[in-house]
């Protein structure tokens, strides 16, 4: 087998079993992997330390498979899947949801996979050269542990070209129609695109975030801001909200979101389109305020040498909804940047609301639903963070 030897001392980190080797912990690499072929990682002494996927275009120039020796192929697939699957059956079987994900990345052992199901329809993604290298057998490996009809790849992420990979989208298996689906999600209706809606369709990853807010929503006046396709704001309606003020830039998103409207026979939503910081801003102008706010913008930092311009935006969103709340207000708050830890986060809403001008708890800290789990040994999956805050009476 192909070998990457480390440099001295470059092992400590897979010793406390990360499952990333940077291109710059390795010495030399023995033998001629293509990308996506299985390496052994080997520290200077020659001890093994992992077995893993070979990446030459990437930083990431290996990512673990397993932490002993063994062979890489369709068993293992079929083993990691099986078992990720069956993590989830219990928060399938409650009836809750018909969308939940299935194989979360490096938090299920399968680095470079994501695996979502929406009713009898699996969305792939793959985004490292090892999980390309393994397509196929991923495939065949997720219809048979979920039983599922037909699997669709949505392998578009940007990511994908850290690793030298093409964008890959359509169907693998299963008929190619219809390319849209609806989902069930806490009584509520969705119509998922999957050939062109964010990430995989959908953000799954807020199910139980958007249940909170129909929980705060009686008899508020909310404002949805990244709205997407109304799940939040259709949530607040559905928790008899006052009145619901959704907002996005995108014209598509907002046709999908009011045909989810219609679905759930919520037609009182005020939708609209532009851009949510002017929006926000004209808001406070027009002395606009209201008696809940959730901002989840998209991710504003995909890496870490994007974080100063993220945190900017991040405090003036924060900082303008502050404004806008009435005194006993809740602002429910997101960032999915991975370059945005939890604390920093939490700094920059602090920050927004002491140059606002306001005194805000924090009453509950957020993330993602149990099907989206982080590995103990890769906190970097850990790329959803919200705070839950309360503006003083």
């Amino acid at each position: 087998m192909h070998k990457l030897i480390l440099k001295p001392g470059r092992e400590k980190s897979l010793k406390r079993r990360h499952p990333w080797v940077f291109s710059g912990a390795v010495a030399r690499v023995h033998g001629s992997p293509a990308p996506g072929d299985t390496v052994e990682v080997r520290a200077a002494s020659g001890e093994l330390l992992a077995v893993a996927a070979y990446s030459p275009r990437s930083r990431i120039v290996a990512r673990v498979w397993d932490w002993k020796e063994r062979a890489i192929d369709p068993a293992f697939f079929g083993e990691r899947v099986e078992r990720a699957v069956d993590q989830r059956r219990t928060l399938a079987e409650t009836g809750r949801t018909d969308a939940l994900r299935l194989v979360n990345g490096e938090s299920d052992g399968l680095p470079g996979v994501v695996a979502d199901r929406y009713g009898g329809t699996i969305v792939m993604q793959l985004n490292s050269a090892g999980a390309e290298r393994w397509r196929e057998t991923i495939a065949e490996a997720l219809l048979a542990a979920s039983g599922a009809a037909r699997l669709w790849e949505r392998s578009d992420a940007e990511v994908r070209q850290l690793e030298g990979l093409e964008p890959v989208l359509g169907v693998l298996r299963g008929p190619k129609e219809p390319d849209r689906v609806v989902i069930t999600e806490n009584g509520l209706q969705f119509e998922v695109d999957l050939a062109r809606g964010h990430k995989t369709g959908f953000y799954i990853d807020q199910r139980d975030n958007r249940r909170l807010v129909r929980e705060l929503a009686a008899g508020r006046e909310v404002l949805d801001g990244f709205c997407y396709t109304g799940g939040f704001a259709l949530n607040a309606a559905a928790g008899a909200a006052r009145s619901v003020t959704a907002a996005d830039s995108s014209a598509e998103a907002l046709e999908l979101a009011r045909r989810n409207a219609n679905l759930n026979s919520q037609p009182a939503v005020t939708w609209l389109e532009g851009d949510i910081f002017q929006l926000l801003r004209k808001f406070r102008d027009e002395g606009r305020t209201f008696d809940l706010v959730v901002l989840d913008p998209p991710k504003f930092a995909p890496t870490a040498a994007h974080v100063t311009k993220a945190a900017r935006a991040y405090k003036d969103i924060n900082l303008l909804a502050f404004k806008l709340l009435r005194p006993g207000g809740f602002l429910v708050t997101f960032s999915c940047s991975g370059g945005v830890s939890a604390d920093l986060f939490q700094k920059i809403v602090a920050g927004s609301a002491l140059d606002a001008g306001v005194q805000a708890q924090i009453i509950r800290r957020l993330g993602p639903g149990t099907d989206h789990p982080v590995a103990l040994n890769f906190p970097e999956g850990d790329y959803l963070k919200g705070l839950l805050c309360r503006l003083a009476g």
